[in-house]
């Protein structure tokens, strides 16, 4: 019997430099990586099935440099451990591409096959149908390019690679799988570990219906609906709780638009409630999910404990400019109380610098959201045209100038010009967003609504900690923040200089004192109000505007419709639903 070949295959979800140049990487990263849970489950069904041959053995390695330092040594001592192999960048967003081309560059020039696929890629594919600057500088260096879905194509390109004969482009835009029964998300324990809370991820289905002009993700995954069986969903939480992992991320963009979101949800509460699995599930959701019957009710029975949810903004007129004709401020509260009344924490997304805001009116509108809507956490975002969306296209269309460095593309660096605010003004504006919202006053008043409402108030004031520390101690946007900070002297962008030790040490470890007495500092605060709220032998009783229960006449009296643009869209709203009431009567 001949020995067995093996063929290396390296996976990277790679990470983006921060402003200083260094890669942001943590000890314990806060989010999951699903695209590198979807390659790495594919790649070991390619095993499985044998695609290489019986006699080859694909070794999979799976890396996420937000928590795991990855450098060029490391990938090659792993490839030519090897009788052949490659690394593939997966899911890499914009921001990313910069640090992709870095890891990548060196790995060619010493002939190692690379193959770099995501969102940026994808995206500029769909949008622009051909090659950026930066994606036309990888295919100058032999970096294969592959746009789309890799379900059922990860086979070809391991055979391609294996014989040494990779396309340039692979191009599956036109031709999205079908996702039903394919090979689960699935990262080994270890790796998994090295996230906040041992969370995983899984996409139940892929797809938005929606048509959101700042959105890379319709024109990627496209607007039809595909969805996993629920079978196959129930074996991904099963083989994750045989690992002992119980916390899921389910990445859709939009679960309450998953055609079977019914079907999983009461699979959830079967395995929650009669095999009494101890699981717990975050979600992504728009904002007429509360009008689906029982959805937030079944996500509450389901062990949903936290909603991300696209608010985007308090003023129709921008909702409208974006397309986001869905989000209705008129249903905001409904929608926040409905939730509320689950105990499930809010994450509302908030975009800053529509082409009417200015700084006054940002800060403005948070102070109303603060009174008068009872969301947990805002997570702000800058307008940002993502390569992959339809402002990125018109803004290419007519030459706009859009910053031409794809690392400050995160959502967290302003990247155009506004036409109401300079650079400074603008950024001056999103710090000062944080730090109203933010403050230890609004913090205390989420953690009484939090008690008062039945919701975790220790997990609610964990994650004010939480984004008032990204922001302010670590400087980064909390969805790329992390547990210990850790920088590598010699990873620096190629742009910045490598530091001398004598210089880097001392300044690094300088760094990690002050950012943890701070961090010590505000844990302490916190819990301080949290304690001091919880003694109130009349928490229970809280209550407040953003609280009280839906009156029919709160337009009239909410400072939150008393804008002229709020104005005109209720008076919209009555006109259409007087004319709904109507045709139901003639009916």
């Amino acid at each position: 019997m001949k020995n067995k070949k093996k063929f290396s295959l390296v996976l990277v979800k790679p990470s983006h430099y921060d402003d200083d140049g260094y890669v942001i990487q943590w000890f314990r990263s806060s989010m999951p990586a699903n695209s590198l849970a979807c390659l790495y489950g594919l790649a070991v069904e390619c095993d499985k099935e044998k695609v290489l041959g019986e006699n080859v053995e694909i070794e999979i390695h799976a890396f996420d440099e937000a928590n795991t330092h990855i450098n060029t040594k490391k990938i090659t001592s792993i490839i030519e451990s090897a009788d052949d192999g490659m690394l593939m960048l997966v899911g890499v967003q914009t921001n990313q591409f910069p640090r992709s081309l870095d890891i990548a560059e060196p790995l060619r020039a010493k002939g190692i096959k690379v193959v770099v696929g995501g969102f940026h890629v994808s995206g500029v594919m769909s949008m622009l149908k051909e090659p950026d600057n930066f994606i036309q500088k990888a295919l100058d260096i032999g970096v294969s390019i592959f746009s789309g879905e890799a379900e059922g194509r990860l086979g070809q390109v391991l055979i391609d690679a294996a014989s040494d004969k990779l396309d340039p482009i692979y191009n599956f835009l036109d031709d999205l799988p079908d996702i039903d029964n394919v090979a689960m998300p699935l990262l080994p324990t270890e790796r998994i570990r090295l996230t906040a809370g041992s969370t995983t991820s899984f996409d139940a289905g892929r797809g938005c219906p929606f048509t959101c002009s700042f959105c890379t993700i319709i024109n990627v995954q496209g607007h039809k609906s595909r969805d996993r069986s629920i079978e196959s969903i129930e074996n991904i939480i099963r083989e994750n709780v045989k690992q002992g992992l119980s916390s899921f991320f389910i990445s859709d963009d939009d679960f309450a638009r998953n055609k079977n979101w019914e079907g999983i949800l009461d699979k959830f509460i079967e395995l929650r409630e009669v095999h009494k699995l101890k699981i717990s599930f975050t979600i992504q959701v728009d904002t007429l999910c509360y009008n689906l019957p029982g959805f937030i009710e079944k996500s509450g029975r389901a062990g949903v404990k936290r909603a991300f949810i696209g608010l985007e903004n308090i003023n129709p007129d921008s909702l409208l400019g974006a397309s986001k004709r869905q989000n209705k401020i008129t249903d905001y509260r409904a929608m926040l109380l409905a939730w509320k009344k689950v105990g499930v924490i809010t994450c509302c997304g908030y975009i800053l610098g529509f082409p009417n805001d200015t700084q006054e009116s940002i800060l403005r509108d948070i102070e109303i959201i603060k009174r008068e809507l009872p969301v947990d956490l805002l997570e702000f975002f800058y307008l940002t045209p993502f390569p992959g969306s339809e402002d990125h296209k018109k803004l290419h269309a007519i030459g706009t100038e859009m910053d031409k460095d794809l690392n400050m593309y995160d959502a967290n660096h302003p990247v155009t010009a506004h036409p109401k605010m300079s650079k400074e003004n603008w950024e001056d504006a999103c710090h000062k967003a944080w730090e109203n919202y933010y403050t230890y006053e609004h913090a205390e008043i989420l953690i009484k609504r939090a008690i008062a409402t039945g919701t975790s108030s220790s997990k609610t004031m964990g994650l004010i900690t939480w984004f008032k520390g990204c922001i302010h101690i670590e400087n980064v946007h909390p969805l790329e923040g992390g547990f210990f900070r850790r920088k590598s002297r010699k990873e620096r962008r190629h742009t910045f200089p490598i530091e001398p030790p004598f210089i880097f040490y001392p300044k690094y470890f300088s760094e990690i004192i002050w950012k943890h007495f701070c961090w010590v500092l505000l844990v302490i605060r916190m819990r301080l109000i949290c304690k001091q709220v919880r003694n109130d032998p009349k928490n229970s009783e809280y209550m407040d505007l953003a609280l009280e229960p839906l009156i029919e006449n709160e337009t009239e009296t909410l400072e939150l419709f008393q804008s002229e643009s709020a104005k005109k869209f209720v008076t919209k709203q009555e006109r259409f639903k007087k004319m709904q009431h109507g045709e139901t009567l003639a009916t």
